[in-house]
């Protein structure tokens, strides 16, 4: 049985706390930690929590608690190097909120940490344990698709004003970033597990609907890679319906999440054919259907994945550097949307932009927050996107 700390109880630690408590039989969670006791106090009677005791600080639990064997850090991102690293030192295995840290070097300090304690360290990214994208890697990996031309990225997803409020949102300090940190790292960890790590990057940004927020609500980025292949990225919390999608275009099939098979088939003279690569599109339908579904999805399916290289003495699926080539594309998006320029990858220690704080002493303050609020009201576990599974059958 392995014992788990939550180590902040805002609302994304609602999806966290009950994907732990579907695996009862191997895990049980014994401490909830938040700067704000209150809201610990108010999870562990929501979800019966009974054995699970309150703290106010991270080094508290640990100095207090000797058979910690998972931390799960929930708290803002500011703060996940810190909370991770002492974890780390401290014994325990860590499984870490997107984004991994608010910086490349932080990043590597993770990764240091890690090394040095032997301990497993997995970054959420619980897009990947979705069928949808499950099994569009699985028609990727197939081939019948060709060789990779273009993918395209949208993550659309919509915030009111007031969702900047939040004492923690909005500023390049805390928050990190605006919607191309926290909302499209999703897709962008999508992508990059799919496809590989580009070679370049160009992006720009802007804020076109948050006034309360010194943070970007809307970024466009293009990534290059070796092979010639392109991404186009959409990164925006504007866009109503949240209508987000990956779709890659092979050079002998369309591809995409949610899920279609498209071939086009060329005439003599070079135009479409009336009539598709059927027999393509059936061999794609046929992969991605018969892909098995998942046990289990989202946050579940990854702490059941970290669970299982914890218990089996293997990797997790996503891993220390797994998050850090995400945080490493954003980084990218920033520093080309702040110096206009195309950044070549990887970012090497001496950029500034590799640098803890180096973002945020570059990035433009597209407006002051103006409010601080200490807490919303809770209605339960935050919508985590549009449903992708569609066409997905059982």
């Amino acid at each position: 049985m392995l014992n788990v700390a939550i180590v902040g109880t805002g609302n994304i630690s609602h999806n966290h706390i009950q994907g732990y408590l579907q695996f009862g039989q191997r895990c049980r969670i014994v401490a909830l930690v938040d700067i704000y006791p209150e809201k610990a106090e108010e999870k562990k009677a929501r979800y019966g929590l009974t054995e699970a005791r309150v703290y106010e600080s991270h080094r508290q639990m640990l100095a207090a608690e000797t058979g910690i064997d998972i931390v799960d850090v929930c708290t803002p991102p500011y703060v996940h190097a810190e909370i991770s690293i002492d974890a780390l030192n401290a014994g325990c295995h860590v499984l870490c909120e997107k984004p991994m840290a608010a910086s490349l070097e932080e990043c590597d300090a993770m990764l240091a940490a890690r090394q040095a304690s032997g301990k497993t360290l997995s970054i959420i990214a619980q897009n990947r344990f979705t069928d949808a994208f499950w099994r569009l890697k699985a028609a990727l990996d197939s081939g019948l698709a060709g060789r990779v031309c273009h993918a395209q990225v949208d993550s659309f997803w919509w915030r009111g004003h007031s969702y900047y409020d939040l004492w923690w949102r909005g500023t390049w300090e805390k928050e990190g970033g605006g919607c191309t940190l926290n909302h499209a790292v999703h897709h962008i960890d999508a992508i990059q597990w799919m496809l590989g790590f580009p070679s370049a990057v160009v992006a720009m940004m802007t804020n076109v609907a948050h006034d309360n927020a010194e943070v970007e609500d809307l970024s466009a980025a293009i990534f290059t890679y070796p092979s010639g292949a392109l991404t186009q990225l959409t990164a925006s919390v504007v866009h109503h319906g949240e209508d987000q999608k990956i779709i890659i275009q092979g050079d002998k099939a369309r591809i995409s999440a949610p899920w279609q098979a498209f071939a086009s088939l060329s005439a003599d003279n070079g135009f479409p054919q009336d009539t598709n690569d059927l027999s393509r599109e059936a061999q794609l339908n046929a992969v991605f259907q018969e892909t098995p579904k998942l046990a289990w999805t989202l946050h579940a399916g990854q702490i059941n994945d970290l669970l299982q290289s914890i218990e089996r003495g293997t990797a997790p699926l996503v891993d220390g550097l797994q998050g850090k080539r995400s945080l490493e594309l954003i980084t990218a998006i920033y520093k080309s949307a702040i110096t206009r320029s195309v950044v070549s990858l990887p970012i090497g220690q001496d950029d500034p932009f590799y640098r803890t704080g180096g973002i945020g002493a570059l990035a433009p303050r597209f407006y002051e927050k103006t409010a601080s609020v200490a807490n919303f009201s809770e209605a339960g576990a935050i919508p985590l996107g549009k449903d992708l599974d569609r066409g997905v059958s059982p």
